[in-house]
């Protein structure tokens, strides 16, 4: 505990008024939500790109972002570090009864339905009992894909869900041609936009059926563009040329070419 003791101590100094870093004195929760984030999202990089020294630091640099909003929480009176720390350590013995109670469960799926309804109860006697759906409790705070997998498996437990993926295959082809229409008849930006966004949520959805992350799914392809932008490029600089100076034609084939090259690697 004598580290996190320094790094609250750390914060304490940094965002005096007197002696402070000026910057960190100038935040509040809202100007530095943004960083929180991209943290959150710095750390599942480093996960996903296998890289552990990588990812202590990330963890340390979220960390520091729970430090850094208690302390502004602790300076307004309202909790600090260690309220923060408390509250998750007795929602954790909470939820898990079977591990710090008495009670048993036989397998993972038991106990997503225990955690369920214990996350119920705990609504009800936060006087949030109101709200019986059974979508209750899916934050819209979440990024749209992430949420659109919740919104549906959360649906599926009242059954109402396709019985396999290949439902779901059929409504992707359904929502697609449904985008080209609404693109040809040009009826507004409005109108695409909401077929567009019926497309990428049936795509969650199918990627629920499959069990896969659709935000790590986009991520890999994300990371795959890149790679493959980046070859293309560099090729075409090579040969001195411009991506912007070739036509259709062999800018197709560069692409085809890095796609090859990073097979073979």
């Amino acid at each position: 505990m004598r580290s996190i003791e320094e790094l609250l101590a750390i914060m304490r100094r940094l965002r005096d008024p007197q002696s402070g870093c000026p910057w960190d004195v100038q935040q509040t929760f809202r100007s530095i939500a943004p960083y929180t984030l991209e943290e959150a999202y710095e750390v599942v990089d480093a996960i996903e790109r296998d890289d552990l020294p990588g990812l202590r630091d990330e963890l340390g640099d979220l960390l520091l972002q729970v430090v850094f909003h208690a302390r502004i929480a602790e300076e307004a009176g309202h909790f600090d570090f260690d309220d923060v720390a408390s509250g998750i350590s007795d929602k954790m013995r909470r939820r898990h009864p079977h591990v710090f109670g008495d009670e048993a469960v036989t397998d993972a799926a038991e106990q997503t339905r225990r955690w369920e309804a214990i996350k119920a109860e705990e609504r009800r006697q936060q006087g949030r009992a109101g709200d019986t759906s059974a979508l209750a409790g899916v934050s819209p705070a979440l990024p749209g894909l992430q949420r659109a997998v919740k919104l549906t498996r959360r649906a599926s437990r009242v059954a109402f869900d396709w019985p396999d993926a290949e439902g779901v295959f059929a409504k992707i082809a359904e929502e697609l041609d449904e985008v080209r229409v609404e693109y040809r008849e040009q009826g507004g930006r409005e109108r695409l936009e909401d077929e567009l966004g019926d497309l990428l949520f049936a795509t969650a959805n199918l990627a629920r059926h499959l069990d896969l992350d659709p935000e790590a799914a986009l991520r890999r392809a994300n990371r795959k563009f890149e790679t493959r932008f980046r070859s293309m490029e560099q090729a075409l600089a090579a040969e001195g040329e411009r991506l912007d100076s070739v036509n259709f034609e062999q800018r197709e084939q560069a692409w085809e070419r890095a796609k090859d090259r990073e097979k073979s690697q």
